[in-house]
């Protein structure tokens, strides 16, 4: 269940429907114990007759580590399952989007069990919308890229918008790169969009390094 950006308003009247008609919550959880897809949910829904199980996440790139966490997390939700229960799995923006729910879910089908993806807001067309901006206008591409993504100025040489999106740790070098290809001048910045620490730059340059991992810059 895509749950949105960050604004509890942005979650969509099917999503709010089918966590209503499920017994469980799957809610993913950070290190630091942060439910932030669980936090979105309560901001509009009451939610105290359900079952939370909390999925914690290994915000890491070692691909055994994250197999063997994706294959947990599908074990555990296999047996509310197995017991007849329907369970929301929530995820951040759009399900789709480099969500880890499609890891999750490819284990849980290959078992034998059903799932359905609860389509939601991007981060993306929320941080657009804030900055009054468009992404594209007739004939022209847009172009999605992950902040920790090694190609990142390979990328950016793309016609049209450029979104990078969660860069975390590497803002400080996507920020390089943007000021040395002249690009800082046409980039706006938006983090947290749509949470109570929202932050908004129309001017990258007076943007921190170390603005937290749900960052997403909007280049045009």
């Amino acid at each position: 269940v895509s749950t949105g950006p960050g604004d509890p308003e942005l979650m969509t009247i099917k999503a709010m429907r089918c966590i209503e008609n499920c017994q469980v919550i799957a809610a993913p959880r950070t290190k630091g114990k942060n439910c932030m897809a669980l936090d979105i949910v309560k901001g509009i829904m009451d939610i105290d007759d359900k079952e939370i199980l909390y999925l914690d996440f290994a915000m890491q790139k070692n691909e055994k580590v994250l197999e063997s966490t994706h294959r947990k997390q599908a074990d555990m939700i296999e047996e509310y399952l197995a017991a007849g229960k329907d369970v929301a799995m929530l995820n951040i923006g759009d399900a789709s989007l480099y969500g880890t729910f499609c890891y999750v879910r490819e284990l849980i089908e290959a078992d034998g069990y059903g799932t359905k993806t609860i389509a939601g807001v991007t981060s993306f067309c929320a941080v657009a919308a804030e900055l009054g901006q468009s992404l594209t206008r007739m004939d022209e591409p847009l172009t999605i890229i992950p902040g920790s993504y090694e190609y990142v100025e390979q990328m950016l040489e793309q016609d049209g918008t450029k979104v990078i999106m969660k860069s975390g740790n590497a803002l400080s070098e996507v920020k390089r790169i943007l000021e040395e290809k002249g690009m800082s001048d046409r980039s706006a910045m938006v983090a947290n969009c749509g949470l109570h620490n929202q932050r908004v730059y129309k001017d990258i340059k007076k943007s921190e390094d170390d603005e937290g991992y749900f960052v997403t810059i909007l280049i045009k």
